[in-house]
């Protein structure tokens, strides 16, 4: 049988976004799966309660879950699989502020309203991680075309793809990075990116796409 692989949106985002990511991914012969959670209202714990039950419900007799996140989604799958008992799998970033967003840290500086719109995960977003230490092999793919409501937000150091940085993606501990012409929105609608996405859950590694 296929590996099956869960994707998570973003922030702001329902599970519809990633559409044209799932047709993708099941032509490539993988068994998709959208994992829908309010990225506002919901705490933390609750999403993070969902997703792994959800991973162990699929997993059957040890088959492979593999989990693609965008933006929030990734940070929210290295989260879940950071110190929990789950099936083997590979996670891929896409456009994922590892490291911290300095877009949502502009948000967080308009005080209250500012909080509100980032939800419960409004300290993971602003903050991210200081390394990756967990069991998975994760692969990060950042975008590099500057188009997006996050440019008049952040105050960005170096290519950015309009809401994250690429230096933002890049987290100690990573199996692999790449960076392609895409911006935030864009990652989840690119070729490349399906691609890319369905190579590292296969083998591992990025092929064909600057680090």
């Amino acid at each position: 049988m296929s590996d099956h692989v869960i994707l998570l949106h973003g922030l702001w985002m329902r599970g519809f976004a990633l559409s044209m990511l799932h047709r993708r991914l099941i032509e490539a012969g993988f068994r998709v799966h959208r994992f829908d959670y309010l990225s506002v209202a919901a705490t933390q714990q609750r999403i993070l309660d969902r997703l792994q039950a959800r991973m162990a419900a699929l997993a059957g007799e040890g088959e492979v879950v593999h989990l693609v996140g965008h933006s929030l989604g990734g940070l929210l799958a290295l989260r879940a699989c950071l110190d929990a008992e789950l099936p083997p799998g590979r996670i891929v970033c896409l456009g994922s502020p590892l490291k911290g967003s300095a877009a949502a840290r502009g948000f967080a500086a308009w005080g209250r309203g500012g909080e509100v719109l980032l939800g419960h995960n409004r300290e993971l977003l602003q903050q991210g991680f200081e390394r990756w230490d967990g069991p998975r092999e994760v692969g990060v793919i950042a975008g590099r075309m500057p188009l997006g409501l996050g440019a008049m937000l952040g105050h960005f150091v170096g290519e950015h793809d309009g809401t994250v940085a690429v230096e933002e993606t890049r987290l100690a501990g990573l199996t692999a990075h790449c960076v392609v012409e895409a911006n935030h929105t864009g990652l989840l609608f690119s070729q490349e990116v399906a691609r890319l996405v369905a190579e590292f859950l296969r083998d591992g590694r990025f092929t064909g796409a600057p680090d």
